[in-house]
């Protein structure tokens, strides 16, 4: 579930999981949240397992994440999103693009 707008990643545990809570979905459902920054460089993921919560932290050296993330900037909500395309957004890849870059593999 991605938020659909900036959030200030200075925030921990407690304040990602309340603005999970102030849309009704539960942080212990099994989900992974995504959250963005307003610079679309670095991402936080929020997922609850047996023990706890665990964070993920992703800074991309190089480019931002596609804008085409923010899907309704005026209005905040989650939107659901495949694993697959969470992979591609963590590598800063926008899954429908027409064009990708390519990498030399040495």
């Amino acid at each position: 579930m991605v938020y659909g707008s900036h959030v200030d990643l200075r925030k921990g545990v407690e304040p990602l999981s309340g603005l999970v809570r102030m849309m009704h979905l539960s942080t212990t459902d099994g989900s992974v949240y995504v959250f963005l920054n307003r610079s679309r460089n670095r991402m936080k993921l929020l997922h609850w397992e047996r023990g706890g919560y665990v964070i993920y932290y992703k800074r991309l050296e190089q480019g931002r994440i596609s804008l085409k993330v923010f899907r309704s900037p005026s209005a905040p909500q989650f939107y659901s999103l495949r694993w697959d395309e969470l992979l591609l957004f963590m590598e800063g890849v926008y899954p429908s693009a027409a064009r990708r870059k390519r990498f030399n593999i040495q």
